[in-house]
């Protein structure tokens, strides 16, 4: 007998419940809807928000964040904003940022690069080998 139990009970860890989804998905309200319960909440008593939320299915937290988005002062702050990969940039601006950060190289090299033609002339200077000119277009 308890052998049976067992097994009804192994049974039933397996099927899935009918009462819950199969898969959750994430609620959107509507810029529409968010104002019309952000005015029901202003109008309520002190008992009766508690009622809007439970009748609505909503979290205090949703009614916090809406007050905030609406104290923005914008209809588009409550407006859903879509989520995940943020549009591509221009790829002008890709190639104008690739660019820029090339040339911040370059200038990092340059300043090293002079650096050590600098210690490189007061070596010769203190070792007293006289450098080869280039020209006139050598700085001083």
């Amino acid at each position: 007998m308890q052998g049976e139990n067992v097994n009804a009970m192994m049974t039933r860890a397996h099927e899935p419940d009918p009462e819950t989804p199969v898969k959750a998905e994430r609620r959107s309200f509507t810029a529409k809807y968010k104002w019309k319960i952000l005015d029901e909440v202003g109008r309520a008593g002190p008992g009766e928000v508690g009622a809007i939320l439970r009748r609505e299915g909503l979290y205090s937290s949703h009614i916090t964040k809406w007050k905030r988005q609406r104290d923005e002062s914008t209809l588009v702050a409550l407006a859903n904003k879509k989520r995940g990969r943020k549009p591509d940039k221009d790829p002008t601006e890709k190639e104008n940022e690739r660019l820029r950060q090339r040339v911040a190289q370059l200038e990092r090299k340059l300043e090293t690069a002079e650096l050590i033609i600098d210690v490189q002339k007061k070596v010769s200077q203190l070792l007293g080998i006289p450098l080869a000119t280039s020209g006139p277009s050598e700085k001083s």
